[in-house]
């Protein structure tokens, strides 16, 4: 008799922890509300607290916009934006990623582009290869032996696209440099040079003014050996599984917040951007050709 009860509460147990009344489970908030956020992540361009703010504020200004609601971060690293947007479920559904970071992440299936910022006017922009005016270092040839700064290795103004000059050059980055230092920004790469912690280092044009306030001198003491091709500038992108009706209202969004005085001021603090430019993959083929024309894969590259 004893057994046969408690089966039967067994039974019955199971049946209330089934029933709808006693589901455990929530339905996952829709994305974009305030429970489940649209994540955008930013890669470590600059000064992290200087991006971090100038993020929150275009976060913030689109949420006044759209209603939705967004939470922004600043990657330690490049690689850590496209490993975001990679994961399964993504833990970021938007990013602002740079060119090489873009391409790989687009070849990976990851990213779509949507965006390209402006920049005085222009959708492109050109890297450089600096050192200490008093280095001995005038050519690409002359950082054989030299120790070398970049901000990331994903970073193509600071890597990628000097990588490729040196051996256009007949140096091999891996074995001709005496040291590669990853300095985790554009700025500090600048301050490396100029405190004379490394020889050389690669930049966006002009980063030597991001460090000119407190060092008044850096435009004499740190030199320019070599400009790089033109670079399309980092944009906006959305993972390809992005809803298009939320995709295109955040986009719609950002272009008119970007022709406000608040919003620019918001765009510049964040990345020195000017404006914003409505595009699609199509508009980095041209950078794609100058990778193949280099004979390398741009998985290869990823490696270096």
């Amino acid at each position: 008799m004893i057994k046969r009860v408690l089966v039967l509460f067994s039974l019955f147990t199971l049946i209330l922890v089934a029933s709808p009344l006693f589901a455990t489970g929530e339905k996952e908030a829709p994305l974009g509300s305030e429970k489940n956020p649209i994540v955008w992540s930013f890669v470590p361009s600059g000064e992290m607290e200087r991006v971090a703010t100038g993020a929150q504020e275009v976060a913030d200004l689109l949420h006044k916009k759209t209603g939705l609601y967004f939470k922004t971060n600043v990657a330690t690293e490049y690689a850590g934006v496209i490993e975001a947007m990679r994961s399964n479920p993504p833990t970021a559904q938007m990013a602002s990623l740079a060119t090489f970071s873009y391409v790989l992440a687009h070849e990976l299936g990851v990213a779509d582009a949507a965006l390209v910022s402006i920049r005085y006017g222009s959708p492109t922009y050109n890297g450089q290869i600096i050192t200490q005016a008093d280095s001995g270092i005038h050519t690409v040839k002359d950082l054989k032996g030299r120790t070398f700064a970049r901000p990331d290795p994903l970073s193509t103004s600071g890597w990628i696209i000097p990588m490729l000059l040196m051996k256009a050059a007949g140096l091999n980055p891996e074995t001709d440099l005496a040291r590669i230092v990853d300095a985790g920004s554009h700025d500090s790469v600048v301050a490396a040079v100029y405190n004379k912690q490394v020889d050389a280092g690669a930049t966006y044009v002009d980063a030597r003014t991001r460090i000119e306030k407190d060092h008044p001198d850096v435009m004499e003491k740190i030199v320019v050996i070599k400009v790089t091709p033109d670079i399309p500038n980092d944009g906006v992108q959305f993972i390809p599984s992005m809803p298009k009706d939320l995709k295109d209202k955040i986009v719609n969004a950002l272009l008119e917040i970007a022709k406000t005085d608040e919003g620019k001021k918001a765009l510049k603090t964040a990345y020195q951007w000017n404006g914003l430019k409505k595009i699609d993959d199509s508009f980095y083929d041209p950078f794609r050709q100058l990778l193949q024309a280099s004979g390398m894969d741009i998985k290869d590259l990823q490696k270096e």
